[in-house]
């Protein structure tokens, strides 16, 4: 059986996410014929057996397709990945870097530190995800990630900046019109923004004599920067970062003699990583720009 070429997979993959041919032609930029006859080749080579069926919603995947999906998905991470390997230089700070940070982090607090990295180091291009999933540092989905959590795989350089505390707060739009919460029972009748299907860690609460559950939210999402819009607006109470806040003088902190919660800041990497120059500048950069940021503005970094 001869080898299907990788544009095949990549026509797979792109059917897969777009459910239809004219859909994967668009995010490819090529035309639908070629990803037809992609497809078709790919079928061939596989044995002939069909890796689509077409139903009213579009192209929907057979069994096989669902079998051969996670095999493209790791050949397409490993491509991305010697992409971004051979693209770097070994006697000049250059080439691609892949960083993942969390929704509100990478809109709300990484971007006058990566303005600060590019003025410093040009030659660097840094593909930005954020994505509140952890993702895959050891298969090398991305290359380093700020992250929440203390990492628990091995193989990984880590550096623990600091802890950043969350707090519920409230614009002062809102509390003036229905007023401060003083305890727990007179928090619970006002209006919450909150979480969805991801909770809050187990520890956020241990401590506060009642467990925060997502009915005690009237305001849902797991989108942290839509929980902020809410609260910027005036919609309700609602637990966020206390630096990030404190950047807004209309966001008021709530009960903060009650409720004590910091999340842990960290900075990883593959270990293989760190004597590539590119990697171990950008990774130092985070370090000390998440460290003024947990100090404060007068660290140095405001808003983006």
């Amino acid at each position: 059986m001869a080898t299907p070429d990788w544009d095949f997979y990549r026509s797979f993959l792109a059917v897969m996410e777009a459910g239809s041919l004219s859909g994967a032609a668009r995010a490819l930029g090529v035309a639908q014929p070629t990803i037809g006859r992609h497809i078709e080749a790919l079928e061939r080579a596989l044995g002939g057996d069909p890796l689509f069926t077409r139903s009213p919603g579009g192209l929907r995947p057979t069994r096989a397709a669902q079998a051969l999906a996670p095999h493209a998905k790791a050949m397409a991470v490993a491509a991305e990945t010697l992409i971004r390997t051979a693209s770097g230089d070994a006697d000049e700070v250059r080439g691609v870097v892949r960083l993942t940070a969390s929704e509100v982090v990478g809109a709300e607090v990484l971007p006058p530190i990566l303005r600060d990295f590019r003025e410093a180091w040009p030659g660097v291009e840094i593909e930005l995800v954020l994505s509140n999933q952890i993702e895959d540092l050891l298969h090398r989905d991305v290359d380093i990630a700020v992250r929440m959590a203390r990492p628990t795989q091995n193989a990984l350089t880590a550096r623990r900046v600091g802890s950043v505390p969350l707090r519920f707060h409230g614009h002062r739009s809102y509390l003036q019109k229905y007023g401060e919460p003083r305890t727990w029972d007179e928090l619970k009748s006002h209006t919450l923004i909150g979480y969805d299907r991801v909770p809050l860690p187990a520890s956020a609460t241990r401590d506060i004599g009642f467990e925060i559950t997502r009915d005690n939210f009237a305001l849902r999402t797991d989108n942290e920067l839509a929980h902020l819009a809410l609260l910027r607006a005036g919609a309700g109470l609602c637990p966020v970062q206390a630096p990030i806040a404190a950047r807004d003088p209309n966001l008021v902190p709530v009960m903060a003699d009650k409720f004590h919660f910091d999340l842990a800041l960290w900075v990883v990497m593959h270990e293989d990583l760190k004597t590539d120059r590119r990697m171990r500048r950008l990774f130092d950069h985070l370090v000390v720009g998440l460290k003024a940021y947990i100090d404060g503005p007068e660290a140095g970094y405001e808003a983006p």
